[in-house]
């Protein structure tokens, strides 16, 4: 069946499938049963790391510490390297630290030296180390500040891990981030080979000679569903999805090929994953295409399996707390070591049993990057040849919008704010635009390493459709791709045809006169204050206070945010992706060209007309993911009723005056103001509406108390203007039963008391300051990683001035990818 049948097939049989379970499950029952596993595997030595589970619920927080400081770590003390002889009963401690970490065992394809990641004990990083099976010669292999863990031996002789010195941090917690990075077999010559922001994990090499992985990302999407399946070449070239790239809410991971079959062993951890990546053990046919349900089986029900290891098609090795078992085929298992009750009281558990034999090397490939150059390069076959582009019509396609994902030098929450209401998590650079040719190709150069994502715009340079994943290049690669959002079932024309490939490759050119990283009060707000605050405000005019359409579009600052960027947000105004699971929009159903902010800045709306500069200026904001700080020192600070580890921070329960006010909210506007219609009786009350879980159709969301509360300018809080007087000043929209605003005067006690605990909470954001205020200074922790990276001298003093804006920009800088005659010095620096 040619392969075009095939994948329209799947897609019918997606449909179909659309209201049932992603994956199919083998009837198995989730109570072991007899084992249908050759005795022959039970005979098999292991090895195996025996540690506590870390203190943190999240699959990727075990290791490192958290971004208060080093005092306060992910993982547990005391672990150890066990071999097991099942066959005998006996067990020998290969290597011991009772305050240290062990864990990622791996066996050397001649099966007499384990690769593993060691942490010493009273020490905070983890680095590979080599011991003989035997437990002679151990040798450390790196070292440093930061975390490698998860090794892997390659074909070609060298060492895949995963590594924090990618220094930057998760983008919704706070924990470091650990990408891939290759060594050689003696540890030297470090070099990263991931452009992630985000975690990459569990690499393993493939039969083909490939490296299987985890990548996790979401770039303007949901932050919890997408970790699955990838594939690149040992040099980090040809990063592409190897399965389930569109079938969210499953974390996948731990994945090794099975001996003997084109298979897949993986575990799926539900949801967003579970500590240590516990999960269900799955067997994925990738020749059933890249996202096909069908493709996946699982083997048994249960839920709370680790670190599967395939010995053949029947028979993976699985450790599930603290035994290690073997699960055949169908699902049966069987007990192959149990740790004894000492060590269960103490809290240890079974974590990664490998098989301790020889095993045949995959093919080694050889490298296709160029160490010496800064660049790679991109062909895009056809831009209108991919999934969803419905409608898009041929030529209406003029350019792509090159974008880059910035990485984080430091994160306090599991929340976006204060970088957005609902949206983006990240920053994105703007880099420039590259021309599509009549045909649909594109042939450009693009910086190697970084997290490069796309936007195409149409000849007004509005968005028709959004990249929301990234691609990165290693550097001298050219990366290919059929279009966008290419069918990955099928081929496209021969290269030679291609338009953009009869001229050299391009180069990105900048969008003169335009901030790259944009910022919300500094680019956006001005042009607010030109066109929109004047009737959008709290000004009055001949007919009383404007407030057109209950809009507010001031400066004014609120508790996380300011009242217009809140108001956008909350009433949709730009179209950004949001925090949701969905992707693949439809053509123009993201971006520029679905944003009604800027459609009411071109005439039609009141006659508001703004410079083509302006909406140049609005519109690149939104392609970026309309931010509002534009610098991630603003992270954690500047905040009444901030989040931290996803807690509310309440302590303004603790100001006199607040509880004084809450009294008041309770005596005066209680009554009227319940259920749908309730108020926030604190500026740190969300009533709940978090900005990760906004409810767009809860009344309550208008009246919030990111709105209700003017931190600029206190008398102009809604809170004192709907219940005051109309001759007083106020807004008379609060009346008591008899039709009397519920303060005739601003000289009224309650109005008073009120007031002054508006005025308060301003004296505190005053006092902590947000990073658009004169005199703000990032939080220490922010300073302090500066400081590791070596973007800030050691000997710099935290309370000394520093600029955000270029204290992000170094940090950026230092990451870029440096030619290979600099890259020894770079590493070891």
């Amino acid at each position: 069946m040619p392969y075009r049948r095939i994948y329209r097939f799947l897609c019918v049989a997606c449909v179909l499938m659309a209201h049932r379970p992603a994956f199919s499950v083998v009837p198995v029952a989730t109570v072991e049963r007899n084992s249908l596993i050759d005795p022959a595997a039970n005979s098999v030595p292991i090895v195996l790391a025996v540690r506590k589970l870390g203190n943190d619920g999240h699959w990727y927080a075990n290791f490192g510490y958290y971004a208060e400081g080093p005092q306060r770590v992910t993982y547990a003390d005391g672990a150890r390297l066990l071999k097991v002889d099942p066959a005998t009963g006996d067990t020998t401690t290969i290597f011991e630290d009772s305050r240290g970490g062990i864990r990622d065992p791996q066996v050397s394809y001649d099966g007499k030296t384990i690769l593993f990641s060691y942490r010493k004990g009273g020490t905070c990083s983890y680095n590979l180390y080599e011991v003989g099976v035997d437990g002679s010669g151990l040798t450390q292999l790196t070292d440093g500040p930061f975390d490698d863990i998860e090794p892997t031996y390659l074909p070609d002789g060298g060492i895949m891990f995963v590594s924090s010195r990618c220094k930057r941090w998760v983008n919704c917690w706070l924990t470091q981030v650990a990408v891939l990075y290759r060594c050689d077999a003696d540890g030297k010559n470090i070099r990263q080979v991931s452009g992630n922001i985000e975690h990459d994990n569990t690499p393993w090499p493939l039969a083909d000679g490939r490296i299987l992985y985890q990548r996790w990302e979401y770039v303007d999407r949901s932050q919890v569903h997408y970790h699955h399946l990838w594939a690149m070449n040992p040099d980090g070239t040809g990063q592409m999805p190897y399965y389930g790239n569109l079938n969210p809410g499953i974390l996948m991971i731990d994945a090794k090929p099975i001996p003997g079959t084109d298979s897949i062993v993986s575990l799926f951890s539900p949801g967003h994953g579970q500590r240590e990546h516990a999960g269900q053990v799955a067997i994925v046919n990738p020749k059933l295409g890249p996202d096909a349900p069908e493709a996946v089986r699982f083997l048994h029900d249960a839920k709370d399996f680790r670190d599967p290891y395939p010995l053949s098609e029947n028979a993976v090795l699985v450790a599930r707390q603290h035994r290690v078992l073997l699960m055949d085929g169908q699902g049966g298992i069987s007990e192959v070591f149990r740790l004894s009750d000492e060590d269960r009281a103490a809290g240890f558990e079974c974590h990664e049993p490998r098989p301790i034999a020889a095993r045949p090397k995959e093919p080694a490939l050889p490298s296709r990057a160029k160490l010496d150059q800064t660049t790679g390069r991109l062909i895009l076959a056809n831009v209108y040849d991919g999934r969803n582009m419905a409608g898009i019509q041929p030529g209406e396609i003029k350019k792509l919008l090159v974008l880059e994902s910035l990485p984080k030098p430091i994160n306090y929450t599991g929340g976006m704010e204060p970088l957005s209401y609902g949206g983006t998590f990240t920053l994105e650079r703007v880099l420039g635009t590259v021309p599509v040719e009549a045909d649909g190709s594109a042939y450009f150069d693009v910086p190697a390493m970084r997290s490069i994502l796309l936007v195409a715009l149409d000849e007004q340079d509005m968005s028709v459709k959004r990249m929301q994943s990234f691609l990165s290049v290693q550097p001298g690669e050219t990366m290919s791709c059929v279009g966008c959002h290419e069918q990955r079932t099928y081929t496209t024309m021969p290269a030679v045809q291609l338009q953009a490939l009869s001229r050299a490759p391009s180069i990105i050119e900048p969008i003169a006169e335009v901030p790259d990283v944009f910022d919300f009060p500094r680019d956006i707000q001005p042009i607010l204050d030109r066109y929109c605050a004047s009737c959008h405000g709290y000004e009055k005019g001949p007919e009383g206070h404007r407030m057109a359409g209950r809009v507010i579009l001031t400066g004014d600052r609120g508790p996380l945010y300011s009242h217009s960027y809140f108001t956008l947000s909350a009433l949709r105004e730009f179209s950004d992706g949001r925090n949701l699971p969905k992707s693949n929009y439809a053509p123009r159903a993201l971006g520029s060209s679905a944003s009604r902010l800027l459609q009411k800045l071109n005439g039609t709306h009141y006659g508001v007309q703004a410079t083509e500069y302006e909406r140049k200026i609005v519109r690149l904001w939104i392609d970026t993911g309309a931010p509002y700080p534009g610098t991630y020192a603003g992270l954690g600070s500047g905040m009444i009723g901030g989040y931290a580890e996803n807690t509310i921070d309440r302590r303004d329960l603790e100001w006199p005056e607040i509880l004084a006010a809450q009294s008041i909210i309770k005596t005066r506007c209680a009554a009227c103001h319940t259920g749908p219609m309730q108020l926030p009786d604190t500026p740190s009350d969300d009533m709940p509406t978090p900005p990760w879980d906004i409810k767009y159709d809860d009344p309550r969301l208008h009246l919030s108390r990111h709105i209700v509360y003017n931190l600029s300018r206190p008398e102009r809080s809604l809170q004192l203007l709907a219940p005051l007087a109309k001759e007083d000043g106020g807004l008379g929209a609060c009346r008591d039963a008899g039709g009397v605003p519920v303060f005739r005067s601003k000289k009224d006690k309650d109005y008073r008391v009120l007031l002054a605990a508006i005025r308060e909470t301003k004296r505190h954001l005053d006092d902590i300051k947000r990073f658009d205020m004169p005199g703000f200074q990032p939080r220490p922790e922010y300073i302090r990683e500066m400081k590791r990276y070596g973007v800030l001298p050691e000997e710099f003093d935290s309370s000394a001035p520093v600029n955000p804006y270029k204290t992000d920009r170094a940090y950026w800088e230092s990451l870029w990818w440096c030619p290979l005659e600099k890259v020894a010095t770079v590493m070891d620096h």
